[in-house]
């Protein structure tokens, strides 16, 4: 059930709706939650923005097809090899760029609400490098490729790289813009780690590993698809029930200690889940940059939001990795195939040079 709530005022209500401060209350069972209404707008055209792109992703190829095409081999019928292409070869790739962008944009969302900077996600702070490292021990150290031994390796390695951060960041309590600093530190320093090891591997496997390192949707597979959705599940559910804690962490942890919040298993937990998306993204595509940086801030604009949202942030990721994906096959079409994460670090370079610009200029007026 969903209702629309209008704030306090005096004077006689207008009937014109204000939709950039009503509310939607969405119940289910005991649970209630209030979402402006803007924003749950908003999220909504851009999820289905996403789908969308990824829905004509399964169109291009070296085998095209047309969207009647496609429609019919995933309700069961047209041509057995055209189904094959559709429902085992194009659409877990279709999937996983819509729940893997969205919980990209989770994990940014997550630690610039915690870090109080639009610098903070987990790519910058060296989060992915340190999942990137471990992934890259497992395969040319331990010679271990299966899906468990990755995503393992690259969800201990994130947790390690956060908590490795957050020690040498500490002084007396955790700065945003110090934890930033150094992730970026240790970041640079995990690379040379990952350098040394791909120079010293064989030709075969530093070829396998380096592409892999470049971010790539498209060996994708059912088979290790499943097992994503499962872990993906789980971080959402994880992420939905802390999102009003950190609302109220973003109020100072004084204020959210009045309100009844336990500040440090809190931040805790908001940390395991923010590494755990990139983590995942990491062990199923590896890594993929700057998604996590840029989707909350550009969905803050669109909702005109005072702070960043899980689920506008989550929609947004899932339109930008999307939108990747589907331009990563349009060059394959003229050029040759490259990797959807060379694309979003490219662009999202671009997007980092204009944030610190603004930053050094004074321009910013984001969170901090």
């Amino acid at each position: 059930m969903s209702t629309v709530s209008r704030p306090r005022g005096a004077g006689t209500p207008s009937p014109r709706v204000d939709f950039g401060y009503a509310t939607a209350t969405l119940r289910a069972r005991r649970l209630s939650v209030r979402i402006p209404v803007r924003l749950l707008l908003v999220s909504l055209v851009l999820f289905a923005v996403a789908v969308a792109a990824a829905t004509a992703a399964i169109t291009v190829g070296d085998y095209p097809l047309t969207l009647g095409e496609v429609a019919a081999a995933l309700g069961g019928g047209g041509e057995p090899f055209q189904r094959t292409i559709v429902v085992e070869w194009r659409l877990p790739v279709a999937v996983a760029v819509v729940v893997f962008g969205a919980l990209l944009g989770i994990g940014g969302a997550v630690f610039q609400s915690l870090t109080r900077n639009p610098l903070g996600s987990p790519d910058v702070i060296g989060f992915d490098a340190g999942s990137y490292t471990a992934v890259v021990l497992t395969i040319l150290v331990l010679g271990s490729s299966d899906y468990w031994s990755i995503a393992s390796a690259a969800l201990a390695g994130g947790l390690g790289t956060a908590l490795a951060v957050y020690l040498l960041a500490y002084r007396r309590g955790v700065v945003g813009f110090r934890l930033i600093i150094v992730g970026i530190g240790v970041s640079a320093m995990l690379g040379s780690v990952n350098a040394y090891l791909i120079t010293r591997a064989e030709i075969d496997d530093a070829m396998a590993v380096g592409f892999w390192g470049a971010g790539s949707v498209s060996r994708v597979s059912w088979n290790g698809l499943a097992p994503s959705l499962a872990i993906a599940a789980a971080i959402v559910l994880a992420a939905a029930l802390l999102a009003p804690a950190l609302r109220r962490l973003e109020l100072g942890d004084d204020a959210a200690v009045t309100l009844g919040t336990r500040t440090g298993p809190v931040r805790l937990g908001l940390m395991v889940t923010g590494v755990a998306t990139s983590a995942l993204v990491t062990a199923a595509a590896g890594p993929i940059g700057f998604i996590a940086l840029v989707a909350p801030q550009l969905a803050r604009r669109l909702t005109r939001s005072p702070g960043v949202s899980l689920l506008s942030s989550a929609a947004m990721g899932a339109v930008l990795l999307a939108g990747a994906h589907v331009l990563s096959l349009a060059v394959a079409q003229v050029y040759r195939p490259v990797p959807v994460g060379l694309i979003t670090v490219c662009l999202g370079g671009l997007y980092l040079i204009r944030l610190l610009v603004g930053e050094t200029r004074g321009h910013y007026t984001g969170p901090r």
